[in-house]
């Protein structure tokens, strides 16, 4: 089997050389100290997953991982960062981050988390394509898509996760930390803020259609409304 290919973005060269040097252990990994070096290299190969730092020369992080939401909305993006403060972890995790891990980091957590946003990609692989109605929406979880009419939404794979999991508790309360360990594997504060991120992103879809809403109820979750 071959290995998993990670796009892995420092200008420190020493903690390049060993953060490097023991993910090679596991995966192949492709190493730029530059943002537009990196790009340039996203644009060209195909990758699984990218680890990126934030304060880099030329394209910094953020607008790093932008660019390859531009062009790919589904690989993880991980973050490392030295920038502590919860704006800077927001901010990550709105550009459609995965996770935000702070410097210093433990290289046996950026594994694990590695190993769980790989495994998570590869899922779908062997899912029954079953589609879902909802209200005027037809929903098809295994290509990310929602078709009204002849328009279709494609959603990203957490959109489609999260859009799944809410039907499939329909018309009753899905409770924040249940939706976070589902599908972040942690209800931390930050992960509840991206959470609420796509959660917005569904709301405004569904606008078209009257009968459904996503409501918010307080201090305990959201149900997602709608006929049936």
């Amino acid at each position: 089997m071959s290995r998993k290919k990670i796009l892995y973005v420092e200008d420190d060269n020493t903690l390049a050389f060993l953060t490097s040097d023991n993910l090679e252990q596991h995966y192949e990994v492709v190493h730029f100290a530059n943002g537009n070096e990196a790009f340039e290299a996203f644009k060209k190969s195909a990758f699984d997953l990218c680890v990126l730092d934030i304060m880099l020369p030329g394209m910094d992080g953020f607008d790093l991982a932008a660019a390859i939401r531009e062009l790919d909305v589904e690989i993880p993006i991980i973050f490392l960062s030295a920038k502590t403060l919860k704006e800077d972890r927001i901010k990550g995790l709105k550009l459609g981050a995965d996770d935000y891990l702070v410097k210093p980091y433990s290289i046996e957590e950026l594994i694990l988390k590695i190993e769980v946003f790989l495994q998570r990609s590869q899922k779908h692989v062997e899912v029954k394509n079953i589609t879902h109605t909802i209200g005027a929406f037809v929903f098809d979880p295994e290509n990310y898509a929602l078709t009204k009419g002849k328009e279709t939404i494609m959603l990203t794979e957490r959109e489609a996760a999260l859009l799944k999991l809410f039907i499939e508790h329909k018309n009753t309360i899905l409770k924040r930390e249940v939706i976070l360990k589902s599908l972040w594997g942690t209800d931390d504060y930050f992960m509840g803020r991206s959470m609420d991120v796509f959660i917005s992103r569904l709301r405004k879809i569904f606008r078209e259609d009257e009968s459904i809403r996503i409501e918010n109820i307080p201090r305990i979750g959201f149900k997602l409304v709608a006929p049936g």
